[in-house]
């Protein structure tokens, strides 16, 4: 007789729990959040984010889904706090959802031709950086700026001057969420207003799948990257200790993040690895590989 969890059978029961703890942990991996951090802003014990990134999740989420399932709907859909999309968008959705990798480029190229999201010219003339802290965004973002004539504006610091708060102190009064949507109001704003900039762009941006794609539909996005070692040591040399700071682990938890957004990053019109390669070396890639420099 086989062994049930709830109504669901444990033998389908424990891929899907731990389908479901990779997925949390993978998440987690792309903000840059530590277990701890998220214990405290989703206000869930660490241990219970340690049994559910371990496949052990409550079994509510089993039933919850078998719920999902006999009304004909997806699990996300049920749970989605947002108003229920409109019938056509589903529908291609859900269109979209049986499409190849190469085929939803395509269809992504050709909705952006067809629909005019963004002229051509336009986006080439906003220059988004994207990777890790310590690739090398602010320093050659501002030198490219300077080189092409144009503005270079910093993401997070108008972030900071939209909420007169530091980053820090913005993530501990208002969570991750609140970030998120002070990151995606201040991106459109710098849209909206320029036609021409350099744009420095925070890490995790590339996490949040509707502002990341924001970016991508707009601007010209170039991920800079460069050796987890090379990482480290600029960041240090910038004065900021915080990557070592009571964290014996810290070369690991880099790894662990730039694993949890590479793909993501592979998302840009193109990429320049800053290893070894001196400032001035650095901005010749850069220059030679945007259009139009």
């Amino acid at each position: 007789m086989t062994e049930t969890t709830g109504l669901l059978p444990v033998d389908e029961s424990g891929p899907f729990l731990r389908l479901l703890g990779d997925r949390v942990r993978e998440a987690r991996a792309r903000r840059g959040m530590t277990r701890r951090i998220l214990a405290r802003q989703s206000e869930v014990s660490e241990r219970y984010l340690a049994q559910l990134e371990s496949g052990q999740g409550n079994v509510s989420i089993l039933l919850l889904r078998q719920v999902a399932r006999a009304l004909g709907m997806p699990l996300s859909t049920l749970v989605n706090d947002e108003p229920e999309p409109p019938v056509e968008l589903t529908r291609t959705v859900e269109l979209l959802r049986r499409l190849t990798p190469d085929q939803l480029a395509q269809a992504r190229e050709h909705m952006v031709r067809s629909l005019g999201a963004v002229d051509t010219g336009e986006r080439q003339g906003r220059i988004a950086l994207i990777g890790l802290r310590g690739a090398g965004k602010t320093t050659l973002g501002a030198l490219l700026a300077q080189r092409l004539d144009i503005p270079f504006m910093e993401l997070d610091r108008e972030i900071e001057q939209e909420s007169g708060l530091s980053l820090g102190a913005i993530f501990d009064i208002y969570g991750q969420a609140g970030f998120r949507r002070l990151e995606r109001l201040c991106l459109d704003r710098i849209i909206e207003r320029h036609h021409r900039f350099v744009l420095a762009t925070g890490g995790s941006i590339v996490s949040e799948a509707a502002t990341f794609a924001r970016l991508l539909s707009a601007c010209y996005t170039v991920w800079l990257h460069a050796s987890p070692d090379e990482h480290m040591d600029r960041v240090i040399a910038q004065g900021d200790l915080r990557p070592m700071a009571g964290n014996s682990q810290a070369m690991g938890d880099l790894q662990r993040i730039l694993r949890g957004r590479e793909s993501l990053y592979k998302g840009a019109d193109a990429e320049i690895d800053t290893s070894g390669r001196s400032l001035t070396e650095s901005l010749d890639d850069l220059l030679e590989i945007l259009p139009h420099a």
